[in-house]
């Protein structure tokens, strides 16, 4: 799967990853309707930190989910 093309699929793909790596329980903060398809390099660029890194610290969690509320429409 490329995830290089900022398709409705692929944010889907990405947001819900980046829900499973976060362990984020609330899902419907997490629903891929409510995030910009404009937004998509924004949200490609956290998800590629977020593999890249691994592990997260608590702080470092807080400061993704932060980043990601403020990219929801």
């Amino acid at each position: 799967m490329s995830l290089n093309e900022p398709t409705k699929e692929n944010l889907a793909f990405i947001i819900n990853e980046i829900a499973d790596h976060l362990k984020v329980v609330n899902r419907s903060i997490m629903d891929p309707d409510d995030y910009d398809l404009e937004k998509y390099d924004e949200l490609k660029s956290l998800y590629d930190l977020i593999k890249q890194k691994g592990q997260l610290s608590v702080a470092e969690t807080q400061a993704f989910v932060e980043e990601l509320a403020s990219s929801r429409k």
